[in-house]
């Protein structure tokens, strides 16, 4: 077994241990086919990145007082413990999606999650991104500790002065970028990713998806 694929089973298992069941529950490698429709979809950004779907076919066995709620929200918990294997980073907000192509892909551990009796619950696929990096060289590790500022940036806009000045509450001032459009990464201000906004537990954050390889000097 690949230590991607221990990777693979650990996130399945610290995700069925966390559902908030009344019986423990297992996760075992699928032999269905992999390709599904709708599921809840999350991505993790970290050192090691991943994307997780999961399909909840009975959730009649779940004790968290919750039947009304939208069943992103009732296994939030357990996917920040699936998460956790992978270390630190950040879980966007899980939402109901197409998840075809997680399951499907050849990248993709699909896994079956069965409760004491052997029924089956539902199917978690977990598709790693990017795995955890070598360890710094002796001299980088000397700076591994140093802050730098790392910035955001969503577009720009420039403006006569006459405008600055009659700026208000609700004056809406219009960015050179489309509404969609990737932000701007920049290290100390210096250009080095591209990603996409993301809401985490009411905070904002920034998922990569990109890193470029010749930064702007």
């Amino acid at each position: 077994m690949t230590s991607t694929m221990t990777h693979e089973s650990a996130i399945a298992a610290a995700f069925a241990a966390k559902l908030p069941t009344t019986e423990p529950v297992s996760a075992r490698a699928s032999d269905s086919s992999g390709d599904t429709g709708d599921a809840v979809i999350a991505s993790f950004v970290g050192d090691a990145s991943a994307h997780l779907a999961v399909q909840i076919i009975d959730d009649a066995t779940f004790a968290d007082g919750l039947a009304d709620a939208p069943i992103a929200d009732r296994i939030h918990d357990a996917l920040r413990a699936a998460v956790s294997v992978l270390g630190a980073g950040v879980l966007d907000e899980p939402a109901p999606g197409d998840a075809s192509a997680i399951f499907s892909s050849p990248q993709a551990q699909v896994f079956d999650l069965h409760d004491a009796a052997g029924a089956t619950l539902g199917r978690i696929a977990v598709q790693i991104t990017r795995t955890g990096t070598t360890a710094p060289s002796g001299r980088l590790r000397r700076i591994a500790g140093v802050e730098m500022d790392l910035t955001v940036e969503i577009g720009r806009a420039r403006m006569p002065v006459r405008d600055v000045l009659d700026l208000e509450p609700g004056r809406i001032v219009e960015l050179d970028r489309s509404a969609g459009a990737p932000a701007d990464i920049k290290l100390n201000g210096r250009l080095i990713a591209h990603g996409e906004v993301v809401v985490v537990d009411q905070d904002y954050a920034v998922r990569i998806t990109r890193i470029l390889e010749n930064t702007e000097s």
